[in-house]
């Protein structure tokens, strides 16, 4: 399940920006040794920085003060100030819902429900600033493409939004498939995937190792990755191709999938606008069908 038990340590932040949305939104504009610093501590998510300064530089093969240079510039005085926010950030990864932030309990009715609907949307809002323009764009035509089959899956809070993707996308195209059931069941849907394929995974913290399992064989089949998660990145960050991170704190025990499904829907409006006049075929044809029944 995505629900192993964690110790309820951490302190999070409703409005700090994690590192790797520091390291997102810099990549494009850092000089070339940094930009190598900064895809190795997205490629491997918290784990690539708790080591040393040196050991970092010597896998990616860069000079020490490259790495500094790197952690200055992410706003970190010194690389073990780097390093303390990475282990926070790990701590709440692993949180369990007894460690989340909640609602003030002195608050009024009135003034919880505001908070949490103002937290709500700046998710949703945050959550588009850091993601590129074309990297929505390239996953809305990896979806579109009629010659893919597209795979669409989650964990046990987020499968409800893959099935609800899965629903729109028959409408839009074929060759539309939800993984539903246990791990035992994917098997042979995964020996059918190729690099035609595209898989959708839907993972927020506390990560699915199942998913992680599923999305190791499908990369290894060729099978396009896309990769719905938190902001501290599900470890199958490390496969996919392309990756979409939303912000999911509120002040609740439970994260919020808003943000999910506000990108969600985001994707599903751009293949509905590429897919053109086939897509308003299909749509016609269906409500053809809906019409005899």
């Amino acid at each position: 399940t995505e629900a192993p038990s964690a110790p309820p340590s951490c302190k999070e932040s409703l409005v700090s920006e994690t590192i790797v949305e520091r390291l997102r939104q810099s990549l494009s504009a850092l000089p070339a040794t940094e930009r190598r610093v900064a895809m190795r501590l997205l490629a491997d998510y918290p784990m690539a920085g708790l080591g040393s300064a040196s050991e970092l530089a010597r896998t990616v093969g860069v000079s020490v003060p490259t790495v500094l240079r790197l952690t200055t510039r992410l706003g970190f005085p010194a690389y073990p100030d780097f390093q303390s926010r990475l282990r926070e950030e790990l701590a709440a990864q692993l949180s369990s819902p007894l460690a989340k932030t909640t609602q003030a309990a002195g608050s009024s009715e009135e003034s919880r429900w505001q908070q949490f609907a103002e937290q709500v949307a700046d998710n949703v809002r945050e959550s588009f600033q850091h993601i590129a323009a074309d990297e929505l764009r390239q996953i809305a035509q990896w979806l579109a493409d009629p010659k893919s089959r597209v795979h669409l899956v989650g964990g046990r809070f987020t499968d409800a939004l893959a099935q609800y993707v899965a629903v729109q996308l028959r409408i839009l195209r074929a060759g539309v498939n939800h993984l539903r059931d246990q791990e035992a069941n994917w098997f042979d849907q995964v020996l059918d995937m190729g690099n035609r394929d595209v898989l959708v995974i839907y993972d927020i913290r506390r990560y699915q190792a199942s998913l992680l399992r599923l999305a190791e064989w499908a990369t290894q089949r060729g099978t396009k990755v896309i990769l719905l998660t938190d902001q501290w990145l599900s470890p199958i960050a490390r496969v996919a191709r392309h990756v979409l991170p939303a912000r999911v704190q509120v002040p609740s025990p439970w994260d919020s999938n808003a943000a999910l499904m506000a990108l969600s829907e985001a994707l599903l409006a751009e293949v509905s606008r590429l897919g053109g006049d086939s897509s308003q075929r299909r749509m016609r044809e269906l409500e053809r069908l809906r019409n005899q029944a």
